[in-house]
């Protein structure tokens, strides 16, 4: 009688086991076929997004800027170095 319940102990316990690896394989089986699928659809997706996006604009030709600008930039960057000049003098270490 102790013999027959080790070998249905033993029995069980390789019916769990075959049952755990299929429910393994299955769901190993499942994540790789929606993964595949996922990188299909995102290729695809990809593809079309490419195809039927918009040609971007060609940027307009550079303006040449006026005379009086350089001249408000010379009067900017002469500001600029005064007060870099005078900060450092405050502020040396």
């Amino acid at each position: 009688m102790v013999g027959r319940d080790r070998a249905r102990g033993f029995y069980m316990q390789d019916s769990l086991m075959q049952e755990g690896l299929m429910l393994m394989a299955f769901g190993m089986g499942f994540v790789f076929v929606f993964l595949t699928v996922l990188v299909i659809a995102t290729t695809g997706m990809s593809k079309l997004v490419a195809r039927w996006s918009p040609v971007p604009a060609k940027p307009e030709a550079a303006r040449t800027p006026a005379p009086a600008a350089a001249a408000q930039d010379d009067d900017l960057m002469v500001v600029i170095s005064t007060a870099v000049h005078r900060y450092r003098q405050r502020h040396r270490r």
